[in-house]
């Protein structure tokens, strides 16, 4: 099997593709893109993603872009894999919740990492805080009602997004909800989501990413 490039950098949306190899096991080689020095508009790169963005892949020759596009891909690639979708009607669902965590859940949870964390407190928007805060809960609420068993006229509840099964439509919402953690008292409003979220970034794959995350200082 040839080795995967990802191009990026583990403090981007990279981090959500490194996690999936990392949990698919498979070889890989991070190619260190830092878009904060604008690497991501030399010729070079532009030459791998035309967007100018990272994450980007190479597989054997095929390039790919979008982060929640390559980790679907992945899965499909690597269909032994427990991440992988599991027939027809999984695979609806995968694409199905990762095109969701992207509509109704990123742009949002990024404002809350930027003006609650990332950026200096100085530069902190206590109003875009407030609101990107709010935004989240309608579809914190369907998420929770997934999880608790409720949506679709009741049922069980479960511990992943398709039963007890670990698989990348957990991972890709996880890799964007990651970024909420410390909005104050927010996830504590959805318990399910919470403990699913807690499962998720609990696993060993994970905890390998946010080792990198910390050693790139």
């Amino acid at each position: 099997m040839s080795t995967l490039k990802i191009y990026g950098t583990v403090k981007s949306r990279t981090a959500r593709t490194l996690w999936m190899a990392e949990e698919l096991g498979i070889p890989y080689e991070l190619v260190a893109v830092d878009y904060r020095a604008r690497e991501t508009r030399t010729p070079a790169f532009l030459a791998i993603n035309p967007n100018g963005h990272v994450p980007a892949v190479d597989d054997g020759g095929l390039r790919l872009h979008e982060s929640m596009a390559i980790n679907l891909y992945l899965a499909r690639r690597h269909a032994g894999s427990p991440l992988a979708p599991h027939g027809l009607a999984e695979e609806g669902l995968c694409l199905s919740w990762s095109f969701w965590a992207v509509t109704e859940l990123e742009s949002p949870a990024l404002t809350v990492l930027v003006h609650g964390q990332a950026l200096p407190p100085e530069q902190r928007d206590p109003q875009k805080l407030a609101r990107a805060t709010g935004a989240l809960r309608p579809p914190l609420s369907v998420l929770e009602g997934e999880l608790a068993g409720q949506a679709g006229g009741g049922g069980e509840s479960r511990p992943y997004l398709l039963g007890d099964r670990f698989t990348v439509a957990d991972l890709n919402i996880a890799s964007v909800l990651a970024w909420v953690r410390t909005a104050p008292g927010l996830l504590e409003e959805f318990p399910s989501v919470s403990s699913w979220l807690a499962l998720c970034l609990g696993r060993e794959a994970y905890r390998r990413i946010e080792a990198m995350r910390r050693a790139a200082g």
